[in-house]
């Protein structure tokens, strides 16, 4: 009886875990390692993971089958998660990473516009919460290195508030001074 209720306990535990947490496989692969008596077949998986609310994650794992290879890509997504830096729905400014073959351009995109973007970036951007957004695929198609591209282009993100300029004060007896003595100089060079 005790552990009936300890292992309905734990379901919940899950199930709340998976709650919270938006997890989606991006791709599944077929590897083979080539031993003596011939090929050992596993699966690879890339997951992303996110809660919608600016944290992102994305892992690759290898198992025996699939389900056991998408579990571990979970696992590792969750332990990489990043904090992307979001202003009013949309990225903060332009970012253009390359991670091997793949260049990836993310730019912000007024409010309204969506999510344009294809296959992978979309799938990364959803995750993370960004609801406007342009990105470009330039170089590689290659799944993997498009999807940790995407990872490091949100990750260097910086806050608006960090690079927003504004003008310096200036003190009035400053700004006094500099005149007086401009306009003195008017005058001896007269």
């Amino acid at each position: 009886m005790v552990d009936s209720q300890n292992t309905k306990a734990m379901n919940r535990k899950i199930d709340q875990e998976e709650k919270q947490f938006d997890e989606r496989v991006l791709t599944i692969d077929r590897v083979a390692r080539v031993v003596k008596g011939g090929r050992r077949f596993r699966f690879r998986a890339l997951v992303v993971v996110g809660d919608k609310k600016n944290r992102v994650g994305v892992g690759s794992a290898k198992g025996a089958d699939v389900s056991t290879a998408v579990s571990k890509a979970v696992d590792v997504a969750k332990k990489n998660m990043i904090n992307v830096t979001l202003y009013k729905g949309t990225l903060p400014h332009d970012s253009l990473t390359k991670v091997g073959g793949a260049n990836i351009l993310l730019k912000p995109a007024s409010p309204g516009t969506g999510l344009i973007a294809g296959g992978v970036v979309r799938t990364i951007l959803e995750v993370a919460g960004v609801h406007n957004a342009l990105s470009k695929s330039l170089g590689s198609s290659n799944k993997t290195n498009t999807a940790y591209a995407v990872i490091e282009g949100l990750s260097s993100m910086v806050p608006a508030k960090d690079w927003v300029t504004s003008k310096p004060v200036t003190k009035k007896s400053e700004t006094a001074t500099a005149k007086s003595t401009k306009s003195k100089a008017k005058k001896e060079a007269k």
